[in-house]
């Protein structure tokens, strides 16, 4: 490999995206601009950065990885990302969170739970939710990408964890929202570019789509029964079959992989900003088919690259892929490309996974570092304008040294683990209080206070006591209980901790507005101006 032309290529990118956050930096006059943008982004722009933010490397290496262990079964989450992720959330929550935020004049998304429901303390608990939480999902992506350098280009994974976070903090710190969104339209594109050459090069490598999905199929029944026994014991049947109904691995694919992140989608912070960076719904309305195609494709692609590479890796060396790669879920794809892929493809899908890392951890930098400045600083202090601004840059400086730390000590095979926890906790805490928020005007302060507060001490506890890939290597539960998981009996110890919270969060805040007086007419009146019409302004 050529790291003289390796280092061209990638500093050529870093240079044009350093334009564009420039350009960005430029344009960014108020907290308004730095928090969203000013509220007039262009449905290309928030589409594309929206998808992009939405898939990183996380969806690329993470889920690539997980769909070689877990088969084409993980392509329900396609449906759902494209079901639940566009169109629900653009048409049914983009809405009316953009049309409420406006008559708020909500600049975060804890913000616009606070003023929604009138209460500082929903702001700053859950902007330290996010504070707290999110470095472990920035971590996983900065990983994700660590491990792709490390894995083709023989570059140490510590050195490639520090540039990776220096370089996406420089541009987030200076271009706030603006400088993130428009990166994240250069950034995306190239990620769809990159997956689709990936997807196609592979079905035409295994002799077209009917024969790669065929030798896929009977992988099962030519692979060493050893090489797969531990996963036939818990439920696998196949790459192209579902796992046994209600075994332990069907279980975890089904609850933390495919409804922890199909569903958690849907209240992830630094997505539901965006809705707040346009002017109308039109603009809504035309991201839905961008976005759409969009996630679809990069997700789709992956995943089915994953599962294929099984194919590959046992043709070319008589291994799964999961054997290939050491047993790390994360270097699956990584892998394939560096054994499969011709040498100017690895520079590609190099600036592509880049793309990926870059405009999720930008987003998820500038929501951490808005958390900290606005939504905890500013209802504390009760200082507004400049200072909060100053704040959330600080907020940025402390999160991306936390993702770092943690990207230093998380275990192997963590990248799709730890996104579904994220986005399992984000729908926990978030979700129920999100749609009553926008769709429910009985809801009170206090049955969002008791929702929020329930919902992530159910999934705290949850992880803590009774997730056994959470639980176990904690050991809290161990040390105080005895045992790794309060419940052994199957399916219990691999079922998600959002499965469990959330609908403990849907109970209490429904169960607390209706014990609590309504709010005032006049306010909710406020709230809820043009939020029911669709169209226009």
């Amino acid at each position: 490999m050529d790291l003289m032309i390796l280092s061209i290529i990638c500093l050529i990118f870093l240079v044009i995206n350093g334009y564009v956050g420039y350009v960005a930096w430029r344009r960014t006059k108020s907290a308004d601009d730095y928090l969203v943008a000013g509220r007039e982004t262009h449905p290309f722009i928030m589409a594309l950065s929206y998808g992009a933010t939405f898939i990183s490397t996380a969806a690329i290496v993470g889920f690539g990885g997980v769909a070689a262990n877990y088969g084409m079964g993980i392509l329900w989450l396609v449906f759902l990302n494209i079901l639940i992720g566009i169109f629900i959330a653009f048409v049914f929550f983009g809405k009316r969170t953009r049309k409420m935020g406006h008559n708020l004049g909500a600049l975060t998304f804890p913000e616009f739970l606070s003023r929604r429901f009138d209460s500082r303390f929903i702001q700053y608990f859950s902007g330290a939710v996010i504070f707290i939480g999110m470095p472990l999902y920035a971590a996983v992506v900065l990983v994700g990408m660590a491990r792709f350098v490390e894995t083709t280009l023989q570059i140490d994974y510590n050195i490639a964890l520090v540039v990776m976070a220096v370089i996406v903090a420089a541009y987030v710190i200076f271009g706030g929202i603006r400088g993130v969104m428009y990166t994240d339209a250069l950034q995306g594109s190239i990620m769809f570019f990159g997956t689709i050459f990936l997807l196609i090069a592979i079905y035409w490598m295994l002799g077209g789509v009917v024969d790669a999905n065929q030798a896929l199929t009977n992988l099962v029944n030519v692979v060493p029964a050893n090489s797969t026994a531990a996963a036939t014991a818990t439920g696998f049947t196949g790459w192209t079959t579902m796992p046994s109904l209600g075994s332990p691995f069907w279980w975890t694919l089904v609850s933390s992989l495919i409804l922890g992140v199909g569903i958690g989608v849907l209240s992830q912070p630094q997505l539901v900003v965006r809705f707040m960076t346009v002017k109308s719904h039109r603009e809504l309305n035309r991201a839905v088919l961008i976005g759409g195609v969009f996630i679809f494709a990069i997700t789709f692609g992956a995943y089915v690259v994953g599962s294929l590479s099984n194919v590959y890796f046992f043709q070319t060396t008589g291994q799964t892929a999961v054997q290939a790669a050491g047993g790390n879920l994360d270097k699956v794809i990584p892998a394939f490309i560096a054994a499969a892929m011709p040498l100017w493809f690895t520079y590609l899908f190099m600036v592509a996974l880049l793309s990926a890392a870059m405009s999720t951890l930008s987003a998820q930098f500038h929501v951490q570092g808005t958390a900290f400045g606005r939504d905890i600083y500013e209802t504390l202090v009760r200082k507004t304008g400049g200072s909060s601004v100053r704040m959330a840059r600080i907020g940025i400086v402390i999160a991306v040294l936390i993702a770092v730390i943690m990207g230093f000590i998380l275990p192997s095979s963590i990248v799709a683990l730890g996104t579904s926890l994220w986005f399992g906790i984000t729908a926990a805490a978030f979700l129920a209080i999100y749609v009553a928020a926008i769709y429910w005007k009985r809801a009170t302060k206090e049955g969002a206070i008791a929702g929020l507060v329930s919902g992530a001490a159910v999934s705290l506890f949850w992880l803590l006591f009774g997730f056994k890939k959470t639980a176990e290597p904690l050991g809290v539960s161990k040390a105080l209980m005895g045992q790794s998981t309060i419940i052994t009996s199957v399916p219990w110890p691999t079922v998600d901790p959002m499965i469990v919270a959330l609908p403990v969060a849907v109970v209490a805040t429904i169960v607390v507005s209706l014990l609590t007086k309504p709010p005032e007419k006049e306010f909710i009146d406020k709230c809820f101006q043009g939020v029911d019409r669709f169209k226009g302004k």
